[in-house]
């Protein structure tokens, strides 16, 4: 695909008010998220709950895109319309989770890698004729005793840098996600720190790869202590350690930045993209691409029954409108106040 159009791609996926649904929960894991609503996790429950979100109305306000499961691209909405085209109806973009997961990287105890390159051209091109038009691919870091190691930073960033550069040649923009995890009890400092060398190994890679920044996007983890941290923070400490960090290793070629919720709380995550758009202009958009963080209320008031569907889908417009607020920095708690 011509440069141009990558560009044009990665830019509509970050335009100001917009974000990202990250709806490419693998089959464990929505397993686990219906089970908190005592739900069995059939094909059929996966399909008809991704259709109530993507159907409910006046959601593309907000929302620029969709990461879909590979399943999810192959299903259909309930008048048979595919997935990928009911999204590319209302202005929504497809895109397409692209890893097979996680696997422990041999002879470092505590790291991972992430799978998927075998094969990888041939399913990106098919993903691109079924509708996507952007990929996702999630690597992690650990922060732990010993760890990262540079051998587990190089190997996730190789692997993100190849995936990316086998994206653009398919004519697919790479959304590439480094995700440092908040498990664990290390400080706001030693997030930082591995955040800003993590991150610059990424950068380094997709260089080396010949990869065009400007039609891609970044998927970050926000600089937070770990959840079992005792020295927990205040919001805009989270959001002055995540823009200078990112300012440290991130071109300003890249059109956007889309957070991870990673863990928060659904209104953490709102009150610390807020506050770092309220620190002022940047080099990229500061945005959204959150999955628990958008469809954890909903899904509680969904519990797979028709008619909790229209309630469930007045909160997922909620929050989608309230991230929408914060990509502006015009959040507010008043918001949630006048939802409830």
């Amino acid at each position: 695909m011509h440069k141009q159009a990558l560009e044009s791609i990665a830019r509509a996926l970050v335009p100001e008010g917009k974000g990202i649904l990250a709806a490419d929960e693998s089959d464990r894991t929505i397993k686990r998220r219906f089970e908190s609503i005592h739900l069995e996790p059939t094909e059929d429950n996966r399909r008809v709950y991704r259709e109530m979100l993507f159907t409910t109305p006046g959601i593309e306000a907000f929302i620029s895109g969709v990461i879909l499961y590979e399943e999810t691209l192959l299903q259909t909405a309930g008048d048979g319309t595919p997935f990928p085209e009911l999204l590319s109806q209302v202005g929504m973009i497809p895109g397409i989770k692209a890893d097979t997961g996680l696997v422990d990287l041999a002879g470092f105890p505590g790291e991972q890698v992430t799978e998927g390159l075998d094969g990888l051209r041939g399913r990106l091109i098919r993903y691109r004729d079924l509708g996507a038009r952007f990929g996702k691919w999630r690597a992690v870091t650990t922060i732990g005793e010993g760890i990262p190691t540079r051998a587990g930073m190089d190997a996730n960033a190789h692997a993100l840098a190849r995936y990316a550069a086998l994206c653009q040649e398919a004519g697919l923009v790479p959304i590439v996600e480094p995700e440092v995890l908040m498990e664990g009890d290390h400080t706001i400092a030693q997030c930082e720190a591995a955040t800003e060398a993590t991150l610059s190994r990424v950068y380094s890679e997709l260089f080396e790869h010949r990869v065009l920044l400007e039609g891609t996007l970044l998927k970050a983890s926000m600089v937070l202590p770990g959840a079992r941290c005792p020295q927990q923070v205040g919001v805009d400490e989270v959001a002055e350690a995540t823009v200078r960090c990112l300012r440290r290793t991130v071109p300003a070629a890249v059109p956007g930045i889309v957070f991870l919720s990673g863990g928060q709380s659904p209104e953490q995550s709102t009150e610390h993209l807020n506050a770092m758009n309220a620190l002022g202009d940047h080099p990229w958009e500061l945005s959204f691409s959150y999955g628990r963080a958008l469809q954890d209320p909903a899904r509680n008031v969904w519990k797979g029954k028709a008619e909790n569907a229209p309630e469930a889908q007045r909160v997922f417009y909620h929050r989608a409108r309230c991230n929408s607020a914060a990509r502006y920095g015009r959040y507010s708690q008043e918001m949630e106040a006048v939802a409830a």
